[in-house]
C-alpha cells in the first residue's frame, strides 16, 4: 500500500469516527448519563466520599471484595524447615529448600526418593 493510499484510508477512518462522535454527542441518552455522572461526582465531593464508599453503602457485599483485592500483593506461605538425618552417618541437614549443597550430594549418592524418606517429623 502506498503512503498516499495509507493516508487517505486513515483520513477516511478519521472522518467516520468524527461522524460517529457527533452522533453520540447528539444522543439524549448519553447526555443524561454525562449529566448524572457530573452530578454524582459533585455530590460525592460535597460529602467527601469516594466511589468505594458509595459502593460500600449501596452494596456491602461487593464492597468487601473490592476492598480485599487491592489490599496488597499476595504473600507466599513461609517455607517449612525440613530436617534430614542420614541414617548411615547420623549427620543432620536443616534446609528450607532443596538447594542445599550437602542435600544435593546425598540425593546424587543415594537417590532423591531415599533421601526424602530421611525427613524427620
Amino acid at each position: 500500500m502506498s503512503r498516499l493510499a495509507e493516508f487517505r484510508a486513515a483520513e477516511k477512518a478519521l472522518q467516520e469516527q468524527l461522524a460517529q462522535l457527533e452522533a453520540l454527542k447528539k444522543d439524549a441518552g448519553l447526555q443524561k448519563e454525562i449529566e448524572f455522572e457530573q452530578k454524582l461526582k459533585e455530590l460525592m465531593a460535597s460529602y467527601g466520599k469516594s466511589l468505594r464508599d458509595v459502593i460500600a453503602i449501596l452494596d456491602p457485599n461487593s464492597a468487601t471484595t473490592l476492598v480485599a483485592a487491592p489490599a496488597g500483593p499476595k504473600r507466599r506461605r513461609a517455607r517449612v524447615i525440613k530436617v534430614y538425618q542420614n541414617p548411615h552417618t547420623g549427620e543432620l541437614i536443616e534446609t528450607k529448600g532443596g538447594n542445599h549443597r550437602g542435600l544435593k550430594a546425598w540425593k546424587e549418592q543415594y537417590g532423591a526418593d531415599t533421601v526424602e524418606s530421611w525427613v524427620r517429623a
